[in-house]
């Protein structure tokens, strides 16, 4: 096996005999954010790495077991000026949005 360096990016080229025998190893590198190039005969001829994390999926009703809010109609009340004028000036907003 040996490394080798293209801008930066550090890849590892193995043989497919080497692969071969060690597999298991070479995908938990690749899982740890290595990138691996399989060559045949000395030339690149495939890449084992990472795939990207999967997108979380949203489950509705999570919060269910926590039972109904005590005081939903506080949800539609205009905020207190104050709080709102925390919110306008937050970081969390772009900055085309505030004020």
């Amino acid at each position: 096996m040996r490394e080798s360096s293209c801008g930066g990016d550090h890849t590892r080229i193995v043989n497919v005999h080497q692969a071969k025998t060690h597999l298991s190893r070479l995908i938990d590198d690749a899982h740890a954010g290595e990138t691996i190039v399989l060559a045949k005969a000395g030339k690149p001829w495939a890449r084992l790495m990472p795939l990207a994390p999967p997108v979380p999926q949203r489950i509705p009703g999570r919060l269910r077991s926590r039972g109904p809010l005590s005081q939903p109609d506080l949800l539609l009340e205009p905020m207190d000026p104050s709080e709102l004028e925390s919110w306008e000036n937050s970081e969390l907003l772009p900055q085309k949005l505030q004020g």
